[in-house]
């Protein structure tokens, strides 16, 4: 890519779109959805999404990795998806209770 952020943003948009059009026309599965821009809406939006997490599990063991500190690089991920995952599924866990399911 380039050093441009704009570039590489309406690259990234640019893509989406021709994916979610040519799937879209051609697969049949735009039966039920009213228009292309939902599943283009949402597939960006789970890119952004990603990115978002991505930075912010990914960047601070990537540069004590790089820095040669693997271990604290390890320790670090493997705790922040721990308390995620934790925290994750005690939302979920208050969701059910608050639907009455649990």
């Amino acid at each position: 890519m380039t050093k441009n952020p704009f570039i590489n943003a309406l690259s990234g948009l640019l893509y989406i779109v021709v994916f979610v059009t040519i799937l879209f026309y051609t697969s049949g599965l735009g039966g039920n959805t009213p228009s292309v821009f939902y599943p283009i809406a949402a597939l960006s939006a789970f890119v952004f999404s990603a990115s978002v997490m991505g930075y912010l599990f990914l960047y601070q063991p990537l540069l004590l990795f790089l820095d040669d500190e693997k271990k604290k690089a390890v320790d670090l991920f493997l705790k922040t998806i721990g308390i995620f995952g934790v925290c994750a599924a005690v939302l979920v866990g208050i969701g059910l209770t608050v639907q009455g399911i649990l």
